[in-house]
């Protein structure tokens, strides 16, 4: 991957998660995520439809743009996605997360997103394209 298209995932704050159901149908979100080591973090929960086809597939793709004049840039890619369960990580990683988004954690919205968070989606892409 480039320089740019890493630095700029580093830097964007909302990714278009996209997965599919174990019969083939789409589901495409947009998320909050934290980029880290080309790797994809993004905290839920287990009950909602990107962690069950994750759950089910192992699969997922996303895209990251911006602007929609000129300069206009972005990257999408694919790769395998995992479930992370285990309790410190999905804390300590839900935390770094909300984080990016939110000047404080105590802030109610902070806490109740926290407090819902039961697993993290690690996605790590197998194939990346950046375009401009």
């Amino acid at each position: 991957m480039s320089r740019r298209a890493d630095a700029f995932l580093g830097e964007q704050k909302v990714l278009r998660l996209a997965t599919a159901d174990g019969n083939g149908e789409p589901h495409v979100v947009p998320v909050w995520y934290l980029y880290r080591d080309s790797v994809i973090y993004i905290g839920t929960n287990t009950r909602t439809a990107k962690a069950r086809n994750i759950r089910e597939t192992g699969r997922a793709a996303f895209c990251v743009d911006q602007g929609i004049r000129a300069p206009l840039y972005g990257v999408m890619g694919r790769g395998r996605a995992t479930l992370v369960t285990e309790g410190g990580f999905v804390r300590e990683m839900a935390r770094e997360i909300m984080s990016r988004y939110f000047d404080t954690l105590d802030d109610p919205s902070a806490r109740e997103l926290l407090d819902d968070t039961d697993c993290i989606i690690r996605v790590e892409p197998t194939a990346l394209t950046d375009w401009n």
